[in-house]
C-alpha cells in the first residue's frame, strides 16, 4: 500500500467466500484499523483497506 498517512481516506471491507464484497467504514485509516482490529480472526481473514489507488489486505498491511 502506497499511502502511510493515517489520516487518509479509505474503505474497509470484507470479501466473503461466495465473493461478496460487504462495506464496514468509510473513514481513515486509523478508524478502519481500529475496527478491524476488533473483529474476530475469521472475519479479520477476509478485511481489505482500499485508497483510491490501492487495495491490500488487512492481514498484509499488519504484517508489514
Amino acid at each position: 500500500m502506497r499511502t502511510v498517512s493515517s489520516d487518509v481516506a479509505v474503505r474497509l471491507y470484507h470479501l466473503g467466500e461466495d465473493g461478496t464484497a460487504t462495506t464496514l467504514a468509510y473513514g481513515t485509516l486509523a478508524e478502519a484499523l481500529a475496527l478491524a482490529a476488533r473483529q474476530d480472526e475469521d472475519t479479520q481473514d477476509g478485511l481489505f483497506l482500499q485508497t483510491s489507488n490501492d487495495v491490500v489486505s488487512y492481514l498484509d498491511y499488519i504484517d508489514g
